[in-house]
């Protein structure tokens, strides 16, 4: 067994080049091998985004706090709040964060596919997020 305690793990700053706006990343677990799961609370202010990305295994996001947009590519932006759950399956494109005017916070998990969860592409717009 294995108890991470709640501030053990310090916060990060969502870098620059994977986000828009202010996020905050407070880590809470990643299994160690043979286990590939691993989760973030991700926090954004309003207006902030993550770039459009892919996971090779897919990834579940949580919403545990306000109001959040997402959208896969070539979808509708969809209004996500607090308790839903939102499956993006290997390899879609997609982006997700808060709405303009409301915060959004979400648990984040995704597993490990040669080492790696994510593979981070452009920025989503101001036309693209706006629709």
């Amino acid at each position: 067994m294995d108890i991470r305690r709640a501030g053990s793990r310090p916060s990060g700053k969502g870098p620059a080049e994977y986000f828009t706006g202010a996020v905050r990343i407070d880590p809470l677990f990643e299994a160690a091998d043979p286990a590939r799961v691993a989760g973030a609370s991700v926090t954004f202010e309003p207006g902030a985004r993550t770039a459009w990305h892919t996971h090779p295994l897919g990834q579940t996001i949580i919403v545990t706090a306000g109001l959040g947009w997402a959208q896969r590519e070539g979808g509708h932006v969809e209004e996500i709040r607090p308790g839903d759950v939102v499956w993006f399956p290997p390899g879609e494109k997609h982006w997700h964060g808060a709405s303009p005017t409301t915060g959004m916070t979400h648990i984040a998990i995704q597993e490990r596919l040669d080492g790696k969860t994510v593979e981070w592409l452009e920025p989503v717009s101001e036309a693209e997020y706006r629709r």
